[in-house]
């Protein structure tokens, strides 16, 4: 199954010449696949003599899954195929702060109404990602001492959302599943901090053959998600990537929520921003005010982001030496301030770092926008359910991906 993930068409006999299996056993597995619905005839390979050969692909539209970007103030929840592209969305205001139990409550009322909105049946529902804005330990699925989330702290995030939903996500009732991405049940439900998920869903959109990727999301806080091997690193309790919370050179005096001086989004993130341009007269309350008077050719508002940006990059530039990085995607919502961001983070990380790491070293405004968190929440679970094992579940139970 795995080859036919690149959605390249192949026929029995160029299985067989790639993985050296007998025909026979080729034969039978491409059978079990297209009884389970996971590959589908898509016509026939030109013929060399003879009875031309059937040709086979990866169908994503087999089943779906449900991802969720679970921000401070906002909640954007979309349906997905097994690529991860969403198929129908919604996204509406929330407030973190409210608790778990609402804001859960209305993602299961969301679930509902997109597989309704979809016309796919519940048995279609593979798993469930969502993105949450604070650390998580993600074996468990339970966030960590979340500094922006009230009454957060350690919850049973899968647990509750399989009991609203009446689902089976595989993890004990205590929340306790082992090591990371142990769930084995049906329909697993799978949580990461936001960051995390934007840095699998902007690898996975725009750049799936890069091995070594930094993502940074520039908002209210900053954060990174750092892909290394291809694959997300994570870290020994789920914390690596806290770009926010490292000390900015020569802002020792700025006191950060969190209880330190001189975090870097105490400097650069878009509340400090806003208070520069206050200082300045400029009245902007929001990141979205920021990025429109940006647009709207606001020098000092450009001169502010870019300084962030120089600031950012301060930072960035001992992340270049560490990682290695190939590419650094900058998102977040201030990345919709353009090239004044990024020209700030490009001016020192260049300036700064050793030619050997930065000769081909690309920095680059994401591309997935406002989609990044759902489709990397959906990517986490796809890369959960389809692999060799929970297929031959699946086949085993005919059709049930575990």
């Amino acid at each position: 199954m795995q080859m036919f993930l690149d959605g390249r068409p192949r026929t029995r006999s160029e299985v067989v010449q790639l993985t050296g299996l007998a025909r026979s056993t080729v034969g039978q597995r491409v059978e079990a696949l297209q009884s389970i619905g996971l590959l589908e005839p898509i016509g026939e390979a030109a013929s060399t003599g003879g009875r031309p050969s059937a040709r086979f692909a990866f169908n994503p539209q087999a089943r779906v899954v449900v991802g969720a970007d679970i921000g401070a103030t906002h909640g954007h929840v979309a349906l997905t195929d097994l690529l991860g592209r969403p198929l129908c969305e919604i996204a509406e205001p929330i407030t973190i702060t409210d608790g778990p139990a609402p804001v859960l409550d209305w993602l299961a009322t969301t679930t509902e109404r997109l597989l309704t909105q979809s016309g796919r049946d519940r048995t279609d529902l593979v798993g469930i990602g969502i993105g949450l804005p604070g650390p998580v330990e993600h074996s468990t699925g339970r966030p960590m001492q979340p500094p922006i989330m009230p009454g957060w702290d350690r919850y049973d995030v899968p647990h509750h959302l399989a009991t609203a939903l009446h689902l089976d996500t595989g993890f004990p009732s205590d929340g306790h599943a082992g090591s990371p991405g142990s769930a084995t049940g049906p329909v697993p439900v799978l949580v990461d901090n936001d960051v995390n998920i934007m840095a699998l869903g902007e690898h996975a959109a725009a750049h799936p053959h890069v091995q070594h990727l930094l993502f940074v999301k520039v908002a209210t806080g900053i954060g990174a998600g750092i892909i290394s091997g291809g694959r997300l690193h994570r870290g020994a309790v789920g914390a690596a990537g806290d770009l926010g919370h490292v000390a900015a050179p020569g802002h020792a005096q700025v006191l950060c929520r969190c209880g330190n001086t001189g975090c870097l989004e105490a400097v650069a993130g878009g509340p400090a921003i806003t208070a520069s341009l206050h200082a300045h007269g400029i009245t902007a309350t929001s990141n979205e005010d920021i990025v429109a008077l940006v647009r709207s050719g606001s020098i000092p508002t450009a001169h502010a982001v870019r300084q962030a940006g120089r600031t950012i990059g301060e930072v960035l530039a001992t992340c270049v030496s560490l990682l290695n990085p190939s590419v650094i995607v900058i998102g977040g919502s201030l990345a919709g301030a353009g090239e004044s961001l990024i020209a700030g983070v490009r001016e020192v990380v260049y300036g700064r770092s050793l030619p050997l790491a930065t000769g081909d070293l690309q920095i680059v405004p994401a591309t997935t926008g406002r989609q990044a968190g759902v489709i990397g929440a959906a990517t986490m679970v796809t890369q959960h359910v389809l692999t060799a094992d929970r297929i031959d579940h699946a086949i085993a139970t005919r059709g049930v991906i575990a």
